[in-house]
């Protein structure tokens, strides 16, 4: 009888279970949302992509075009300050300031005299010969601050337009955001979140773009007007002392 009753008691113990989740837990990887991106976003990343490299390209090659012009220059302005006249620093010969703008400049100058005196040594120029190559010596240093202001146009243009291309696909995105809302009729944020996130990488990677084109371009404006500041100068020097025969 104690036996029956024992055996019709059921004892409930707790579970040891867990519950299971509601919603699986939504990580967000960029390289992912990248390339699950719309097409629309897609090609602006890679346009800014491509407008980085570009930029970075264009930062080393007019950094080394710059170093070298200057370095040039200084060893050239001291070979011709140096030298007794301007004949004397042509039978040198240029080859070793083949880098320097100043050089380029007095063989335009000084190529003009030998063809004004043909090749008669120590002649003096009239006012016309003088203005002439004043005017030929300041068209070859306009010429080279062209040169030397090569490509950075483009830095300039993608320092202003990277910023709006990625706010493109950033507008882009948060509209694919709510237009994902309108069609799933959800507002939770693994609707939301990946397409905001999609359109901030757009946005980062159009100021990653800009931020160094606009201060490269600034820098290498600033450089290259103290040498065209300087080539002015130069231009007149080289003017007078041809004015004068060639001499001192």
């Amino acid at each position: 009888m104690a036996f029956e009753i024992f055996s019709s008691i059921r004892i409930e113990l707790p579970s040891t279970a867990a519950p299971a989740p509601s919603a699986a837990a939504v990580r967000l990887d960029p390289v992912q949302l990248v390339l699950q991106a719309s097409i629309p976003v897609k090609f602006v990343l890679v346009l800014l992509v491509a407008f980085s490299i570009l930029c970075w390209v264009i930062i080393v090659a007019k950094a080394l075009h710059l170093m070298r012009a200057r370095s040039d220059s200084e060893k050239f302005m001291r070979a011709f300050d140096s030298a007794g006249s301007l004949d004397a620093l042509a039978q040198k010969g240029l080859a070793a300031f083949r880098g320097s703008p100043f050089a380029r400049i007095f063989a335009t100058g000084y190529d003009e005299m030998v063809r004004l005196t043909r090749g008669e040594r120590g002649k003096r120029l009239d006012e016309a010969q003088s203005m002439h190559v004043d005017s030929i010596t300041r068209r070859a240093a306009a010429a080279e601050i062209t040169h030397l202001e090569s490509w950075m146009s483009l830095l300039g243009t993608i320092g202003s337009t990277a910023p709006f291309i990625g706010l493109f696909g950033t507008v882009y995105g948060i509209m694919d955001a709510f237009l994902s809302i309108g069609n799933q009729q959800s507002a939770n944020l693994p609707v939301v979140a990946p397409k905001i996130a999609e359109a901030l990488i757009a946005t980062a990677i159009g100021l990653v773009a800009a931020i160094p084109a606009v201060m490269a371009y600034n820098y290498f404006s600033r450089r290259v007007g103290e040498l065209a500041d300087v080539m002015d100068a130069f231009a007149a020097d080289v003017t007078s002392r041809a004015k004068l025969g060639g001499g001192v």
